[in-house]
């Protein structure tokens, strides 16, 4: 009669395998969600069934012996070779999240991101909605929104994602047809373009200090990207959401024509239906609030140069 084949031990081999990576039996416990002394204890058995020391215990560290480090060698290559085989032959399930944005957020600050969530979350797939302004839970047309807002949504939890400010913009060439513009009383010469409405302009101007300034000629436009285009066009001077076109100020596309920021009472915010979330919208609303605080810490941290080009004919 044959002889059964020995079993391997798979989860012992596994211990190793990240011991010898990490030359911890501690670190090695922590990945593998175990203890220090179920590894120990493990790889004494290895030792003592295979009648070889694989490592050399130190007081803070483990070293591998010259058979350790063959075996761990051969370990991990074979468990890389399984573990490509699985991914052959394994499809991930996807989970489709909508999420419904405005169209200057959409395409001015989600979309230059969604590559990082694709690689962080590739079993995530997102269908953006352009959604309609929400000011009732019956408005809500997908599981996850972003609005804006003073988070005060009946029905909704809302967190703050971000912030943002209006400041005057222009094309380079507007500036070079018009002349120096060095203080906010020389946009009376120029024309202006309103988005949606006057109000944000108004407040900028009482900021600046010429609350009662007439402009030359004034354009009203509803769609805040069809504003940025007029404003790259050199169709008027805008007011600029920063940090939506922060991109096209440092490319030189438009200029930033005062340090004289306007801080809306309102801000953009994550909505979600309350009660326990799915785990994909959580992944999504958890990614959404990471990628804004580390575009803020980004901006606080760095010394943004923003052009502030001065055309003189």
């Amino acid at each position: 009669m044959s002889k059964a084949p020995r079993r391997l031990p798979l989860n012992a081999l596994r211990t190793f395998e990240a011991a010898a990576r990490l030359e911890s039996f501690k670190d090695a416990a922590e990945e593998l969600g175990v203890s220090a002394t179920t590894v120990s204890n493990q790889i004494r058995a290895l030792e003592r069934d295979w009648n070889s020391q694989l490592f050399i215990r130190k007081t803070r560290q483990v070293l591998l012996t010259d058979g350790g480090r063959s075996l761990a060698h051969v370990v991990k290559r074979s468990f890389d070779a399984i573990e490509r085989e699985i991914a052959l032959h394994t499809t991930v399930a996807k989970r489709r999240v909508a999420l419904s944005v405005g169209p200057i957020f959409g395409s001015r600050w989600l979309m230059p991101r969604l590559k990082s969530l694709r690689r962080a979350q590739p079993e995530i797939e997102l269908t953006l909605h352009h959604g309609p302004r929400i000011t009732s839970v019956g408005m809500m047309t997908s599981p996850i929104a972003v609005d804006w807002g003073h988070g005060d949504w009946a029905g909704l939890e809302a967190v703050k994602l971000l912030d943002i400010v209006y400041s005057p913009i222009a094309s380079p060439d507007l500036i070079g047809e018009s002349g120096a513009i060095l203080r906010p009383r020389d946009l009376a010469r120029l024309p202006v373009i309103h988005q949606h409405d006057r109000s944000e302009w108004a407040s900028w101007l009482a900021l600046a200090g010429v609350a009662k300034l007439k402009f030359a000629s004034e354009t009203v436009i509803l769609d805040s990207n069809v504003v940025t285009q007029a404003a790259i066009d050199g169709q008027g001077v805008a007011l600029g959401i920063f940090p939506f076109i922060q991109d096209e100020v440092e490319a030189g596309r438009l200029v930033k024509l005062f340090d004289i920021d306007h801080a809306p009472t309102r801000s953009y915010y994550v909505l979600t239906r309350p009660g326990r979330l799915s785990r994909e919208i959580a992944i999504v609303r958890d990614w959404l609030l990471d990628e804004a605080r580390r575009h803020t810490a980004e901006r606080t941290g760095s010394s943004v140069n923003l052009r502030k080009s001065r055309v003189v004919r």
